[in-house]
């Protein structure tokens, strides 16, 4: 019989949404390898909405380094920060996904996508995206869920679809070590 051994995942978040993307991105980018996925909720380290490209990924890697010291042992830890940022007139949500192992680091970035002049002015008085979104479309925990992408898409991509992409960035170093 032949036995694969599991390599241990570190999701920096409870956030199912998070969580089930981090999965989907390592098995996208390593289909022949087998994950046991451990959640841990760790603190960032930055405002609880970080309004610019660099807090947000400051978040994302503050968040993968406090797991990967929780969990040493783990062959990775993976950190997801979603932010904004104001840019002009409009202002643009996105995240950030920082992957660590115990000798390399990743990187990669969701799409961004401008949000609607009623929730930016919310954003702009310190609120949370997620809290904004539901108080606006009269969801709840819509960030455990779709999404401010899945409510502003009608669901034609959510939350999970916009972080995948984002893993599997991050996962470039670990999959093309030769180059990095």
């Amino acid at each position: 019989m032949f036995i694969v051994d599991m390599k241990l995942l570190i999701v920096a978040s409870k956030n199912p949404i998070k969580i089930k993307a981090a999965l989907n991105g390592f098995k996208k980018i390593f289909p022949n390898e087998r994950f046991s996925v451990k959640s841990v909720d760790v603190k960032s380290g930055v405002s609880d909405q970080p309004m610019s490209d660099e807090e947000t990924v400051k978040g994302a890697q503050n968040r993968a380094r406090s797991a990967r010291q929780l969990f040493p042992k783990a062959d990775f830890s993976v950190g997801i920060e979603g932010g904004a940022e104001i840019r002009g007139t409009e202002t643009f949500t996105f995240a950030w996904v920082v992957v660590v192992s115990k000798t390399e680091e990743g990187k990669g970035r969701t799409a961004s996508f401008q949000l609607p002049i009623k929730v930016a002015m919310q954003l702009k008085e310190g609120k949370e995206l997620g809290d904004v979104m539901d108080e606006i479309f009269g969801k709840k925990n819509s960030k455990q869920q779709e999404g401010a992408i899945g409510i502003l898409t009608d669901g034609v991509i959510d939350r999970t679809k916009l972080y995948t992409p984002a893993v599997i960035a991050a996962l470039i170093p670990f999959k093309k070590k030769n180059l990095y």
